[in-house]
């Protein structure tokens, strides 16, 4: 199995920055995503930008093995919908190389009229072409990807393909965090990855699943709400310890191996 990324979603402060740059550092497979919604930050699964800024620091020592990605919500999605790249541009620098797009309502997001903002997106993602974007795939979200698919002129992919720096999340869930009865196989114009209800309980299954379904294609998994505990009297606390056993299942699967060290 090609796996890029064992995605961990909604770190936030619970949590100290080093504590993930030691994981990354031990496992470059592992990405860590963060969640961008103004209106919730410093809630839980939504870190504060003093806390960012920690990451950030982090990643830059840690010569490039730290996988982060940026997962846009609320008014974060309504910039990039708007062709507004001020936020999106002081991602690389930060340390982000992906940037999730979660233009669904359940994230704060108006989906009324995504099919106006194909334009806007495709411009803006051209404009970066040092990130990778992903879109959530489902009905929701559909004018948005099918758009892009579909769309002509310089920022758009050939017919039937995304842009080069595109690529697709499979989460029917919508991200509500409910499992998936099955996992479609990679399209032959862009590469996806997969989430919806994914945790430490079912990541072998999953993995095996997916395995079958993406032809020696390289994918990638993403978790978020499973991750979540209440630990020293704390509530919606991002678990580490739910994380390691994630990591250790796909080492036992052999599809990554554990450091020298261990």
């Amino acid at each position: 199995m090609k796996l890029r990324a064992l995605g961990f979603c909604g770190a936030d402060d619970s949590v100290s920055p080093l504590h993930l740059a030691v994981i990354c550092n031990s496992y470059p497979f592992v990405e860590f995503g963060v969640l961008f919604r103004p209106d919730r930050e410093g809630q839980p699964r939504y870190a504060t930008a003093d806390w960012v800024g920690r990451l950030a620091a982090a990643a830059r020592k840690s010569d490039g093995r730290m996988k982060l990605a940026a997962h846009l919500c609320g008014s974060r999605v309504k910039e990039v919908l708007d062709g507004d790249d001020a936020f999106v541009s002081t991602l690389p620098g930060l340390g982000f190389k992906r940037v999730q797009i979660n233009a669904t309502a359940v994230n704060g997001v108006d989906t009324s009229s995504l099919a106006t903002s194909i334009s806007a997106v495709a411009a803006l993602m051209a404009r970066h072409p040092e990130l990778e974007f992903i879109l959530q795939k489902n009905d929701e979200t559909e004018p948005l990807w099918s758009g892009l698919l579909n769309g002509e002129g310089v920022c758009f992919g050939d017919a039937g393909r995304l842009p080069r720096n595109v690529t697709m999340l499979v989460d029917d869930s919508k991200g509500t965090g409910v499992l998936a009865s099955s996992w479609p196989p990679p399209p032959e114009g862009y590469n996806i990855g997969y989430a919806g209800g994914i945790g430490p309980a079912n990541v072998r299954n999953v993995l095996k699943d997916v395995s079958n379904a993406s032809r020696d294609r390289d994918v990638w998994i993403d978790m978020e709400s499973s991750l979540r505990s209440i630990k020293d009297g704390r509530d919606d606390v991002f678990d580490l310890d739910k994380c390691f056993q994630c990591i250790e299942a796909v080492c036992e699967m052999g599809i990554y191996d554990h450091p020298d060290f261990l």
